[in-house]
């Protein structure tokens, strides 16, 4: 994908790239190779175990982690910001969480994308009704509740407060 190519989500935001991906495929495969039975013997390997599947620790002594908050039409957004510590200038990455909102998994990829070399903000999308509740299967009856125009502008807001970001080298 070319930075700023549009995608089924919305018109296109400046410098960057916007990629979503998710084990629905598999899911939909097992079903057309294999039935109701192959789909349901995949569920508990695609499930998420956050504790066993981190790539970064959260400690990682390289890393300056935190929880940001930025401005949408008056209204305050939270993220997930990771970037490596020293002065140096680095290129910038939304991380586009899925329809469970911002969860362990979307911030360790935001610390593994840190660790090579970006600024990363992964921005909570359900922050208009609470942020993250805690399980991914809360995650995805708020996410249900979303405006999608509204969820769409909120992650250009957080692509623009990242490009204004000291640490970001507007790439």
């Amino acid at each position: 994908m070319q930075l700023g190519q549009q995608t089924e989500v919305g018109d296109p935001v400046p410098g960057i790239g916007v990629a979503t991906f998710g084990a629905g495929a598999l899911v939909e495969g097992a079903v057309a190779a294999g039935g109701a039975a192959a789909a349901a013997a995949l569920v508990p390997i695609l499930q998420n175990n956050y504790a066993e599947a981190g790539i970064v620790p959260e400690d990682d002594e390289r890393l300056a982690m935190e929880t940001t908050t930025y401005d949408v039409n008056g209204t305050a957004m939270s993220g997930y910001l990771a970037r490596m510590k020293g002065g140096a200038k680095r290129p910038a990455v939304i991380v586009v969480h899925e329809n469970r909102g911002l969860n362990p998994y979307i911030e360790d990829v935001a610390r593994r994308l840190a660790v090579a070399g970006f600024v990363a903000l992964a921005p909570d999308g359900l922050t208009s009704l609470g942020g993250y509740p805690g399980t991914d299967d809360e995650g995805r009856v708020l996410q249900r509740k979303l405006d999608r125009e509204k969820l769409i502008r909120d992650f250009q807001a957080g692509a623009a407060h990242l490009a204004g970001l000291p640490s970001c080298s507007g790439k």
